[in-house]
């Protein structure tokens, strides 16, 4: 018993002299050094591999890009010092403090802890994969200036140069780097991780041939085979980036070859680079086509089946089996992905095949999909809005005359016909909704929300409890009924979104009052709201003319699609148009003709034209082929950019009998309503606000889908609110005064002699400040104005100056008045108001 008490004591009085950090004593330095190591640093090292694990749980690798050669995706985040974003980090860091403050034994300036520099090493990785590159460049150089006989020196280095890369300091990484790797014998996995961050620093500087060779090494010596895996894979992307498809391949073979060393998505992604760089003509189709259907069956890949699925798309697409791509493409959309890249390509596709093949609205929708998935303001973002954009007019088009061609063909049925056609309608609908609600009884059952798409085994661990008790199940039902059904009203008939459309041809009603209490299973519901004026039925059957037409030159000019467009040309000329649209639409004909070497069907239409139209310009044209080089100098465009100099240089009244010329030539282009605007314009200018606002609203109202009327309605919303005020403003404080002489316009002597009188008087006097000019005010009046006079004062005393100087001697009437008012009085023509307004303020 005794003994037992002397052990204790010797071993209490070990631990109080152990204790200290300020005795450099064998037992205290081994006391230190295995507290640090196999408690605080241990606890820290297993903080440091969870908070590593859910960095690598969370980032997604972007496999459209050069792979890092890290995985940790570094935001744009100011983060406070001590703030930490991994509450595993910040356990980590935490934990390696408390070893360098308790455990540190700094005795005359060297540590006597072993386990000192590894608490700082830790310190550093934890800041570092934190993102407080700066902190955890501190950490590391502590190590290299005070334990220069560390162990870890080599590793610190390593990760000092980590940081100068993320700190974007690639030279004096790679130098560092070089210097260590001459003069330090490191282990293999810190060699690996030396060369392989100059091989991230070389790709970071874009030499990618460099890059290569050092990843090349690290793959070598690395011994974790995951890195090894990405290290193959990046030397791969980096070959195909140079052009080198053979040295790509090999380099991905290695990543396939390593199987399941290293995570299948390295090898996934290997094969589908490899089948990216397979040429049909010199490899192994069948073999290629093998490999890919392999892929497709392994029940290992299905988490990858989009990236599949997309690779044997494009295969078919090559092999022109455009119905197997359709299909593919599809497959990969509806495959659950995170890769909005991905399904941005598929759309992109689809859209172009659309395309290719005519069907333009849905090409518009799949290049919508596309402009979703991508990121704004790209390069490739821009390019598809643009091609997105052209398709507008088209796509409206269409609608329209797809929806007025289906209201006319209704209409023009007998009434037991058109009985019939609703019947079947009314059928169809029924027959889809009692479709819809088997299949959603069915999931019902199922356990899954009864909408198409659902999946019960999308949701784990659900027991056996009954749907709405499942709280889980329950919430993913809603937000799955969302996705696919969007916002619903507790109603019946819910499944219809818009209650107006109540016919697959897209019947428009006319009508939009109660429309929630019409029984979309009455024959009568449909008659009774079809249009039966004549009046009615004749501009619907306009509108429908004018749609075509436009669809016919957009077809011709834009698209290039000569088949199409004569098809729809051809279609106006057969329902009896409008005379504005018959002439354009047979010199349209006529020019496709020509273009696709019909010349029997252009010379049938040439004649057709002289004939029936001998004083048009299109005949002239088609009569003397020699006036086609004189038509190219007054083509429509040249035309109107002559007349808009001519709206410049204020000659209002030619510019509006030109407008009405040239409307009436090119009556159905374009064009014509670019002259209707212009001629709204001078309109305004000549005859003032009241005239300028019916004009506009002319347009506005007669050219609503076209550039000009939709110019027209945005000046009628914008600006005509602002030009209504027609109340002067007060003189007090304001510095912009104008003085006027106003003259008949066909006082065009008197008109020339002042303006150059003033002219040489502005010289002479050195008024290099003001200006002059000659406005025109109504079809009568115009104005001399001497802008740029800062006081009423001063424009008054210079009128004066011009009248009693003996070289000028101007005595003419005038006036003069702030800029604002001007604007007024030119807006308004109330001029007569201002001068009242005048003298009145003159009388005593």
């Amino acid at each position: 018993m005794r003994k037992s008490h002397y052990i204790a004591i010797v071993f209490l009085l070990i631990i109080a002299f152990g204790c200290s950090t300020k005795k450099n004593a064998f037992v205290n330095r081994n006391w230190h050094a295995l507290n640090t190591k196999f408690n605080v640093l241990y606890n820290g090292e297993l903080a440091f591999e969870e908070g590593k694990k859910t960095i690598d749980a969370t980032y997604n690798d972007n496999y459209w890009e050069i792979l890092p050669i890290e995985r940790l995706d570094v935001k744009e985040l100011i983060i406070t010092p001590g703030a930490a974003q991994n509450t595993n980090f910040a356990k980590a860091e935490e934990k390696a403090a408390k070893a360098i403050q308790k455990h540190s034994m700094n005795i005359k300036g060297r540590e006597r802890n072993s386990q000192t520099d590894e608490a700082f090493l830790l310190l550093g990785k934890t800041r570092y994969f934190d993102q407080r590159f700066i902190p955890a460049l501190e950490a590391f150089n502590y190590i290299l200036y005070k334990y220069p006989d560390s162990d870890k020196i080599g590793v610190a280095k390593v990760w000092r140069e980590k940081v100068n890369i993320r700190l974007e300091n690639e030279e004096l990484a790679l130098k560092n780097l070089k210097r260590l790797l001459r003069q330090e014998k490191l282990k293999d996995q810190t060699y690996a991780d030396a060369t392989a961050m100059m091989g991230q620093a070389y790709i970071n500087l874009k030499y990618k041939d460099s890059a290569i060779t050092q990843l090349k090494i690290a793959s070598a010596y690395t011994k974790n085979h995951s890195e090894r895996g990405r290290y193959y894979y990046i030397i791969g992307q980096l070959y195909n980036q140079l052009g080198y498809k053979d040295s790509a391949n090999v380099a991905f073979d290695k990543v396939i070859a390593l199987n399941r060393k290293s995570p299948r998505i390295y090898m996934i992604n290997a094969f589908i680079e490899k089948a990216k760089n397979f040429d049909p003509e010199t490899g192994d189709k069948e073999a290629y086509y093998e490999m890919l259907t392999d892929l497709e069956k392994n029940r290992e890949n299905r988490p990858y089946l989009d990236k599949i699925y997309r690779q044997l798309a494009l295969y078919h697409l090559d092999n022109d089996s455009i119905a197997l791509a359709e299909e593919y493409f599809n497959k990969s959309l509806k495959k659950t992905t995170t890769d909005k890249y991905l399904k941005a390509l598929n759309y992109e596709n689809l859209a172009e095949h659309n395309f290719n093949i005519t069907k333009y609205r849905a090409a518009g929708a799949y290049y919508d999909s596309t402009l979703n998935h991508l990121a704004k303001n790209t390069r490739q973002y821009l390019t598809t809005k643009r091609k997105r954009e052209n398709l507008d007019d088209v796509i409206k088009y269409e609608e329209i005359s797809h929806r007025n061609d289906s209201i006319l063909y209704v209409v023009s049925l007998p009434s037991n016909e058109r009985e019939a056609y609703y019947q079947k309608v009314i059928e169809d609908i029924k027959a889809k909704e009692a479709e819809k609600e088997a299949l959603a009884d069915r999931q019902s059952q199922s356990g899954t929300l009864g909408i198409p798409g659902s999946n019960s085994n999308n949701v784990q661990n659900a027991g056996d409890k009954f749907y709405f008790y499942n709280q889980v199940i329950v919430g993913y039902g809603k937000n799955e009924f969302k996705r696919i059904w969007g916002e619903r009203s507790l109603e019946d008939n819910w499944r219809i979104s818009d209650k107006r459309v109540l016919t697959p041809n897209a019947l428009t009603l006319q009508n939009n009052d109660a429309i929630a209490t019409l029984d979309i299973y009455d024959v009568k519901t449909y008659i009774d709201r079809l249009p039966k004026d004549p009046k009615v039925i004749d501009s619907i059957k306009r509108e429908k003319d004018f749609a075509d037409y436009q669809l016919g030159l957009i077809y011709k000019e834009k698209f290039k699609d000569y088949n199409l467009a004569s098809d729809k040309l051809s279609e106006v000329l057969k329902s009896e148009p409008e005379e504005k649209l018959i002439l354009p639409s047979k010199y349209n004909l006529y020019e496709i003709s020509r273009v696709t070497n019909n010349e029997t069907k252009a010379f049938s239409i040439k004649e057709d034209i002289i004939r029936n139209h001998p004083n048009s310009v299109y005949a002239e044209i088609l009569q003397n082929p020699n006036a086609i080089l004189e038509a190219s100098k007054d083509s429509p465009d040249a035309l109107y950019t002559k007349l808009y100099l001519k709206f410049e240089a204020q000659e209002f009244e030619e510019v509006i009998e030109k407008s009405n010329e040239y409307i009436k030539t090119f009556n159905g282009q374009e064009i014509a309503t670019k002259f209707e605007l212009l001629k709204a314009n001078a309109i305004g200018r000549l005859l003032g606000f009241k005239a300028f606002k019916e004009s506009l609203n002319y347009v506005a109202l007669n050219y609503p889908n076209d550039v000009a009327g939709k110019e027209a309605q945005k000046i009628i919303d914008v600006s005509i609110k602002k030009l209504e005020n027609k109340r002067f403003v007060d003189s007090l404080s304001k510095k912009k005064w104008k003085l006027i002489y106003p003259f008949q316009k066909k006082d065009t002597a008197s008109v020339n002699k002042l303006h150059k009188t003033v002219e040489k008087a502005l010289k002479d006097l050195k008024y290099d400040e003001l200006s002059l000019s000659k406005d025109v005010y109504d079809k009568d009046q115009l104005f001399i104005v001497i802008h740029g006079l800062t006081t009423k004062e001063r424009a008054l005393g210079f009128a004066e100056l011009l009248k009693i100087n003996k070289d000028y001697k101007i005595d003419n009437e005038n006036f003069v008045i702030l800029s604002p008012n001007y604007k007024i009085i030119q807006i308004h023509k109330n001029l007569q108001e201002y001068l009242i307004e005048i003298n009145n303020s003159l009388k005593p």
